[in-house]
């Protein structure tokens, strides 16, 4: 059974000038439901979608690979979001005031008072659970469960991002991971546009 998720996608463009105009008509034409797309900080692009799938880390891969295949050659995705969230995010996705969630028992933040998606939605989560003589939760998880739960999946995409299990350009498994190799020499690579872009 196919979900819907909400999620966003954040691409770096190689160097040289990019058309912002073009560039979006680009990632319309990939198809990818009816995405929000931000050029206002080149050669960073973000694209916001909400894409029904089997599961959300196919939704993310899948529609990663629609746009990346539409972007000029060299483009990498640089991160997923929700990753790190703030209060404010989760309260708008609640439909509450943060001052609610403020009074509420929550993980430690990481610096700058972001919290771990996964780890607010477990907190939040156990919130919602009926219990006797606790305090109901005056939230419905549901109305933010598919931000959440891409949420976790984003997490997952971007450590495998980060320890170079995905490869950033095609966005496939690494068989052998770059990391073995020296780190200079896999920074050069992608730089110079040596690894290759699947058709």
């Amino acid at each position: 059974m196919t979900k819907l998720y909400e999620f966003e996608l954040v691409f770096a463009l190689p160097e040289g000038e990019h058309d912002p105009f073009e560039i979006s008509d680009n990632i319309l034409e990939a198809g990818v439901g009816d995405p929000l797309i931000g050029t206002g900080n080149l050669p960073l692009i973000s694209v916001e979608l909400e894409v029904e799938d089997e599961d959300p880390e196919s939704a993310i891969l899948g529609a990663a690979r629609a746009i990346i295949a539409r972007l000029p050659d060299g483009s990498l995705l640089r991160e997923v979001r929700p990753d790190l969230v703030s209060l404010a995010d989760v309260a708008n996705k609640l439909k509450v005031k943060r001052q609610a969630l403020q009074k509420r028992e929550m993980p430690l933040p990481t610096m700058g008072g972001f919290y771990r998606v996964d780890e607010i939605y477990l907190i939040l989560a156990k919130a919602c659970e009926p219990g006797v003589g606790k305090r109901r939760a005056r939230f419905d998880l549901n109305l933010a469960r598919s931000w959440f739960e891409a949420g976790i999946a984003a997490r997952q995409v971007n450590a495998r991002l980060t320890t170079h299990q995905l490869d950033p350009v095609r966005l496939v498994v690494q068989t052998s991971s770059p990391m073995t190799a020296s780190m200079p020499a896999y920074i050069a690579a992608q730089q110079t546009g040596s690894v290759a872009r699947a058709d």
